[in-house]
C-alpha cells in the first residue's frame, strides 16, 4: 500500500508546492548514512522520505510523535521517537545506523517557532563521531510559509507554498578528542551547529538586491508595513516599491546603464528606495560620507568617476553642506524636490497600470556578481578608497548573518548607523527589509537621548551601534528604556569593556561584538546567543576561508586574510580612477588583508590583539596601541583615552596618550601596569589632555588626525 501511494504523493506534492530538489553531489550509497536537515513544519519527513533515493528511519521528537495528524504522516514512513534531551535515547539511533539503516533526524529536535535555526541539539553529532556515519545535511526551504508550520499568526502563510530540498555534499564526523565523553559530546554539537548553519547560509538563492526584494515582497506580503523614518509614517513593501520605481525611472534619464551615481543623502526611507530602484536598471549608487571633508569627497568622486551627486535641497540645508558641495569640481547636482517636480501623468499612469503589477520586468537583466554599490572607506588611514560591494558579496553577508542570527517578523530594528557606512547599509537598512523585520530609520547617531527613548516608545528589539555610540546611548537612558531590545550588536570599533559593563548593570544586556570591514560587506564574526565568549568578536561567519600570517615580533596570532562570497569586487582608488582593482594578498588573488592582528582559538573564537598599523616599535620591542588604551582606561574607566606614537630618535617610536581626564599621570599608569601585569614599555611617556577625541562620522576615533597631534606634540 506505502509503495503505491509514495508515486502518488510524489505528484501531488511536485504540483501542489511546486517542489524544486537540488542534489549537490550528495552520494546516498554509504554502509552508515545519517541524513540531517533543519526542521520548519510537519511536511518535512514526509517530502525527504518521499524524495531521497533511500528508505530512511526518521527519528521523531517522542512529544511530536503523540500528535494524531502527525502519526498519520507518519503513516508513510519508518520512525523512531526519541526525547532528543536524552542522552540515553541516542544508543537506539547508534544500533540502528550500525546495523546498515539510513537514518534521518532534525538536530533541532523541534518544529521551529521563529523561521530561523533553533537550539541544535548535541545527541545527533555525537551520533555521527560514534558511528563513523556519513553526514548528508538537507535544506528544507518554504515550509515554515505553509499552514502545516508553527510559526505565529504574525507570519504571513499560504496553503502550498513554494517548497525547496537542497541536498548538500557529504560530511563526516570524527569524534573530538577531549579530556571527557561529556566535553566531546559537546565539541561535537558545536561541530554539527556549525554544519546546519552553513547549510542555511550555502543553500541560498542567486538573486541581486532589487529581486531580493520582490521574493521579499512576495513572501511577507505586499501591505506589510515595516519602514518608518522621522516623518512618522508607516510604509509598506508595497511604498517602498513605488519609491524605488518612480525615483529610479526619473534618475534613469539622467544616466546611462553601469554609471555611478553619488548619494549624498541621509537616513529616510527614499534613501533605500532609490538605491533598490537603481540596482533595478544596473545603475550603481555610490554613497557618499557626508560628514567627510570637501577634500574626501572629491577624492571619493574621482575615484569612482561620479559626474552626477543626487541629494536633497533640504538636507543640505540642515546638515549645512552648502560650502561643501560648493567645493566639489567636475559634478553635478541633482535635487530630489527637482526630480519629484518632473513626475509626470505619464509617469504616474505607467506606474499604476503597469510597473507596480509586474516589479520583476521592470528590472534590466542584471548578474549577481555586477556591482551593487561603492561605499568608502572611511579614510581613518590615508585617502578614501571606493570600494565595490557585488550583489552576490552583499546578500552573502545577509545570509551568512541570518544563519547565525535569527531576524525575524517579530523584531523592529533602530537604525541610527549612517547608511553610508557599510555596517548602518547591510546590517542596520538591508538586513531586516529583505527578512521581513520592522525598520526605523534614524538620521544621526550622535542624538544621545533621543535614541533611547526612540526604543523604548517604537518597541524596538535590536540595535546597532559602535562601542563610542552605545556608551553614550547608555550614560543618558532610563534603565527601561530598551526594555524590549534582545539583540545589542556592536561593531565598527573595539567594544570596551567599559560599555560592555554598563550595559549589563543597567540595562541586564548582553552586547553581542562584532567584527568586519567595508571590503567584506562587512560582517566577518560576531557573537551570537548560541556561540558567545566574552572578549571575543565570535566566530567566523559559514562561508568564510582565513588564514592567519605570522608578523615579526608578535607571538600570538598573525594577520588575518580572508577569502569568501561577501568579499569585495575590488577597489576604486583615485591613483587610478575608475579603474577596478581586485582584491589580492600575500596569499593571492580573491584574497584580502585585513590588516587586524587576530588570534583565533580552538573554539573558533576571533580576539582581535591589534591592527598592523596600531603597533608601535619601542627598543626593537612591537606594542599594541590597544594595549595602551587598554591600560588608560583600567586607570581611568569613566573618561576616554587613544593612543598614537610620534618618532624618537633614541628608541625609534614613543608613545603618546591622549586623555579628556585632567587627573591622569604617568605614575597611576605604571602603578596600574603593575598591578595588571603590563610590560613597563606600555606606560606612554608623553600624556595630552585633550577636551574630547577626534571622530569620523562612524563613530570611530580619527587616528589620522590624532597621528599628525602627536607628531607635534
Amino acid at each position: 500500500m506505502r509503495k503505491l501511494l509514495r508515486p502518488l504523493l510524489r505528484g501531488l506534492a511536485r504540483l501542489l508546492f511546486r517542489l524544486e530538489l537540488d542534489v549537490r553531489e550528495a552520494d546516498f550509497k554509504h554502509e552508515r548514512l545519517l541524513v540531517v536537515a533543519n526542521h520548519e513544519s510537519f511536511l518535512d519527513g514526509l517530502l525527504i522520505g518521499l524524495f531521497l533515493p533511500i528508505d530512511p528511519v526518521f527519528v521523531i521528537n517522542t512529544a511530536i510523535a503523540q500528535r494524531w495528524y502527525f502519526r498519520l504522516l507518519l503513516s508513510q514512513v519508518d520512525y523512531l521517537t526519541v526525547d532528543p534531551a536524552s542522552p540515553m535515547a541516542m544508543k537506539k539511533v547508534i544500533r540502528l545506523i550500525e546495523s546498515g539503516r539510513p537514518v534521518v533526524i532534525f538536530p533541532e529536535g523541534r518544529i521551529t517557532l521563529t523561521g530561523s535555526l533553533m537550539k541544535v541539539y548535541d545527541g545527533p553529532a555525537f551520533v555521527a563521531a560514534k558511528t563513523g556515519a556519513t553526514v548528508v545535511p538537507v535544506r528544507m526551504d518554504g515550509a515554515s510559509r505553509s499552514y502545516f508550520s508553527r510559526l505565529s499568526g504574525k507570519h504571513p502563510r499560504v496553503l502550498f507554498p513554494k517548497i525547496r530540498l537542497t541536498v548538500l555534499p557529504e560530511r563526516s564526523f570524527p569524534m573530538p578528542v577531549a579530556a571527557s565523553a561529556k566535553l566531546r559530546r559537546h565539541k561535537a554539537g558545536e561541530a554539527m551547529r556549525r554544519l546546519m548553519q552553513e547549510m542555511v547560509f550555502v543553500s541560498r538563492p542567486s538573486q541581486t538586491l532589487y529581486s531580493a526584494l520582490c521574493d521579499a515582497m512576495s513572501i511577507f506580503g505586499r501591505g506589510r508595513r515595516l519602514l518608518e523614518d522621522m516623518k512618522q509614517v508607516e510604509y509598506s513593501y508595497n511604498d517602498l516599491l513605488k519609491m524605488a520605481l518612480i525615483l529610479s525611472r526619473q534618475i534613469e534619464r539622467l544616466s546611462a546603464p553601469g554609471e555611478k551615481l553619488g548619494l549624498l543623502l541621509p537616513n529616510v526611507v527614499p534613501t533605500l528606495g532609490l538605491i533598490f530602484g537603481l540596482s533595478a536598471r544596473r545603475r550603481i549608487p555610490a554613497m557618499l560620507n557626508y560628514t567627510a571633508g570637501v577634500d574626501a569627497m572629491q577624492t571619493a568622486c574621482d575615484a569612482a568617476q561620479i559626474r552626477t551627486i543626487i541629494t536633497s535641497r533640504a538636507f543640505v540645508e540642515q546638515a549645512k553642506l552648502a560650502n561643501k558641495l560648493a567645493g566639489l569640481t567636475g559634478v553635478q547636482l541633482v535635487y530630489l524636490e527637482d526630480v519629484r517636480e518632473r513626475i509626470g501623468l505619464g509617469d504616474k499612469l505607467w506606474l499604476m497600470l503597469w510597473a507596480i503589477h509586474f516589479p520583476r520586468a521592470y528590472a534590466l537583466p542584471t548578474e549577481p556578481e555586477e556591482a551593487a554599490v561603492v561605499l568608502f572607506t572611511s579614510g581613518s588611514e590615508g585617502k578614501p578608497k571606493g570600494v565595490v560591494l557585488s550583489h552576490r558579496a552583499i546578500l552573502a553577508n545577509i545570509a551568512q548573518i541570518r544563519s547565525v542570527i535569527d531576524f525575524s517578523v517579530y523584531d523592529k530594528v533602530l537604525n541610527a548607523l549612517p547608511i553610508f557606512h557599510s555596517f548602518g547599509l547591510t546590517a542596520g537598512a538591508l538586513l531586516p527589509v529583505l527578512n521581513g523585520a520592522s525598520l526605523f530609520l534614524y538620521p544621526s547617531p550622535l542624538h544621545y537621548r533621543v535614541i533611547p527613548e526612540l526604543a523604548y516608545d517604537r518597541g524596538c528589539t535590536v540595535l546597532f551601534g559602535t562601542s563610542t555610540f552605545l556608551g553614550n546611548y547608555a550614560k543618558f537612558a532610563h534603565p527601561y528604556d530598551f526594555y524590549r531590545l534582545r539583540y545589542v550588536v556592536a561593531g565598527a570599533e573595539k567594544l570596551s569593556d567599559g560599555v560592555r559593563n554598563l550595559w549589563f548593570e543597567k540595562f541586564g544586556l548582553r552586547i553581542f561584538e562584532g567584527y568586519g570591514a567595508t571590503e567584506t560587506a562587512p560582517v566577518l564574526a560576531v557573537n551570537t546567543p548560541m556561540a558567545y565568549r566574552s572578549g571575543t568578536v565570535g566566530n567566523l561567519l559559514p562561508g568564510i576561508e582565513s588564514r592567519l600570517v605570522p608578523v615579526p615580533g608578535i607571538e600570538k596570532g598573525g594577520i588575518l586574510h580572508v577569502r569568501g562570497p561577501n568579499v569585495m569586487a575590488g577597489y576604486l582608488k583615485g591613483d587610478q580612477p575608475g579603474v577596478l582593482q581586485p582584491p589580492v594578498s600575500d596569499l593571492g588573488e580573491g584574497w584580502y588583508e585585513t590588516g587586524d592582528v587576530v588570534d583565533i582559538d580552538e573554539d573558533g573564537f576571533v580576539r582581535i590583539v591589534g591592527r598592523v598599523k596600531r603597533f608601535a616599535k619601542i627598543a626593537g620591542e612591537m606594542v599594541s596601541l590597544e594595549v595602551v588604551e587598554k591600560l588608560a582606561i583600567a586607570a581611568s574607566p569613566s573618561l576616554l583615552h587613544a593612543a598614537s606614537s610620534q618618532p624618537d630618535a633614541s628608541k625609534g617610536e614613543a608613545l603618546v596618550l591622549f586623555t579628556t581626564d585632567p587627573a591622569l599621570g604617568r605614575e597611576q599608569l605604571s602603578a596600574k601596569a603593575r598591578e595588571l601585569g603590563m610590560p613597563e614599555l606600555a606606560v606612554p611617556r608623553k600624556i595630552q589632555l585633550v577636551e574630547a577625541l577626534p571622530l569620523l562620522g562612524t563613530g570611530k576615533t580619527d587616528y589620522v588626525t590624532l597621528k599628525r597631534m602627536a607628531e607635534t606634540v
